[in-house]
């Protein structure tokens, strides 16, 4: 959800397609070409933490990017920290898009982003392929909030000790009891983590894109 103030008329097109227990109408927005979420490159929030926080993120092993949409975020981490990095998106039509943005891009290292249609709540992995680095961007605020317990679980489940999980707490906007996007609170990521996860780094970026401004909050979590 890149914008959460979206026009109305876009907001009821996509209420009327979306449905929340059926994962798969995702395919019918992007088919739609109803995507707001869609930034158009990577988040300048994302760069900065990688640049600039010190945390010893891994330079080699696999990361994941669940709910990757047209890939942005996965190709800057497969180039930025040389990560073999797998996109992830329940929507065929978002992981064609992915392919398409990966391979015209230009950026260098960007072959080691690789993209699949895949359902996050079902996929599996041996124990020695966990990854080493996640990052949720839009997709923890896109699902229904009852599931959140579960995406705690499979992140815990997926990061290998001591691999770290990239949380963008966004939007950060009033309350609202629809979506998506949900409504999410950093406290909201606390109570499906704590017991697995140390956080590490907790911080509203300095390097925002214009409509994240404000809204959000970098959150990093280390695997116990």
């Amino acid at each position: 959800m890149a914008d959460p103030n979206l026009a109305p008329e876009i907001r009821a097109k996509m209420q009327e397609i979306f449905k929340p227990d059926d994962r798969h109408s995702w395919d019918l927005l992007w088919k739609e070409n109803i995507t707001p979420w869609d930034a158009g490159d990577a988040q300048p929030s994302l760069i900065e933490l990688i640049e600039e926080s010190g945390l010893d993120f891994a330079r080699k092993g696999r990361a994941l990017v669940p709910g990757c949409g047209t890939g942005y975020d996965a190709v800057y981490l497969a180039s930025a920290l040389g990560l073999q990095t797998i996109g992830m998106d329940i929507s065929e039509s978002a992981v064609e898009a992915a392919n398409r943005y990966r391979d015209s891009s230009g950026v260098q290292g960007a072959d080691r982003a690789i993209f699949q249609k895949a359902d996050f709540f079902t996929y599996k992995v041996p124990d020695e392929e966990r990854f080493d680095l996640i990052m949720d961007h839009t997709f923890f605020c896109a699902i229904h909030p009852s599931l959140r317990p579960e995406w705690g679980q499979r992140m815990s489940e997926l990061i290998k000790p001591g691999g770290y999980l990239i949380t963008i707490c966004f939007p950060m906007i009033p309350k609202v009891e629809t979506g998506p996007p949900y409504y999410l609170r950093p406290e909201h990521y606390d109570e499906v983590l704590k017991e697995t996860f140390e956080k590490v780094y907790d911080k509203v970026p300095t390097k925002s894109s214009e409509n994240h401004k404000d809204k959000e909050r970098m959150l990093v979590w280390k695997k116990k």
